[in-house]
């Protein structure tokens, strides 16, 4: 398979990232189209390099997941651009060539006990790469309600590679926190607010964080901060009241029938996958454009080119993902959030707020 060599220099990848930002800035600053063209082959170079050191990372995770629980869902994928600059945005003092979640790679397992194992089979095996940094969210949730494992490494192969030094995050979660992850970003798509980043209106990100303490209970976990007072009846009780009152329950579900269908072009299983989100209004629709193993310079090609026709038409609500994981189906149930689907988070809150479970 081959992958694409980094073409620009650290100082270039930065200086590209700071273009991109001041481009969609406030201020009035004012860029010339060769300069954001520039910027933006830089950014597209640099972030599908980081396919080489994921590719490398999900062997060595599917083998130790054969272990655990063969049937962990596992996937890839490259950030998307508007997150990149979101963050980038967001985040002052935010480095382009330093962000370490560029590549991204997440597990997802069926029990706490299993991502358990997973998280101490990482820290007790020797690797060639280095691990920056390690944040167990389950531990220590975020005040959003975010609960996940995450292990930054900067990739370090066995002899001299021009890969070497780029960073990726890998993601550990339980179905359950998989499920409310998922629920965030399908309403936050609807809302039009990043809701991941804690970012729209507060009776949403009030809810959510409520839905995740109910969760930690459930999962016998350190609860959400803010809720640690309540007790588990308490916390049901709420979020069944709320549910109620937001309408969530109704919403979500429309929001998964809102996809009619979802075509493909290419074949029906591929290495790699292109999704394209589109919201307009009723007409909601998920194309799929699958690409062989061999295919991958392809498959960046055409990911950069539906960002740019995403980015040229903002009347028309898209999110474009390039992905990898194994089947269709497998991709469904990785990314349900790009097919509306919250099947799983309907689920769990409907037995949190039934009778039995607040009573």
């Amino acid at each position: 398979m081959s992958y694409p060599l980094p073409e620009f220099s650290r100082k270039q990848v930065q200086k590209a990232g700071d273009t991109l930002v001041a481009a969609g800035g406030q201020d009035g600053y004012k860029i010339n189209m060769d300069e954001w063209s520039h910027a933006f082959v830089v950014l597209t170079n640099w972030r599908a390099c980081h396919g080489y050191p994921i590719n490398t990372f999900q062997a060595t995770l599917r083998k130790k997941l054969s272990k655990i629980d063969s049937e962990a869902l596992v996937a890839q994928r490259l950030k998307r651009t508007p997150s990149i600059i979101n963050k980038l945005t967001r985040l002052k003092g935010m480095n382009l060539a330093r962000m370490q979640d560029i590549g991204g790679l997440r597990a997802v397992v069926s029990t706490l006990p299993q991502l358990h194992a997973l998280f101490s089979e990482y820290k007790s095996t020797r690797l060639t790469h280095t691990l920056l940094a390690e944040y167990d969210y389950v531990g220590f949730p975020k005040p959003s309600g975010y609960r996940s494992i995450h292990l930054v490494y900067k990739y370090k192969a066995r002899t001299e590679s021009p890969y070497d030094g780029l960073q990726l995050e890998l993601q550990l979660r339980t179905k359950l926190q998989h499920a409310w992850a998922t629920a965030v970003e399908t309403m936050g798509t609807f809302l039009e607010h990043s809701l991941k980043s804690s970012e729209g209106p507060d009776e949403w990100l009030d809810f959510f964080s409520l839905v995740s303490s109910a969760f930690a209970h459930v999962e016998q976990m350190p609860l959400v901060p803010g809720y640690e007072h309540m007790s588990r009846s308490e916390t049901f009780l709420k979020t069944s009241r709320e549910a109620i009152r937001l309408g969530v329950i109704d919403k979500l579900k429309r929001y998964s029938t809102a996809v009619r269908a979802i075509p493909t072009t290419g074949s029906t299983r591929g290495a790699y996958y292109l999704v394209e989100l589109q919201l307009t209004g009723e007409d909601t629709n998920v194309t799929i454009t699958s690409f062989a193993r061999d295919k991958l310079e392809e498959a960046n090609s055409k990911y950069s080119l539906a960002e740019q026709r995403a980015s040229a038409n903002p009347s028309v609500p898209m999110q474009v993902v390039l992905v990898s994981a194994g089947s269709i189906d497998s991709l469904k149930r990785a990314y349900p959030n790009y097919f509306l689907d919250t099947h799983e988070f309907l689920k769990q809150l409907d037995q949190i707020t039934s009778a039995k479970a607040v009573s």
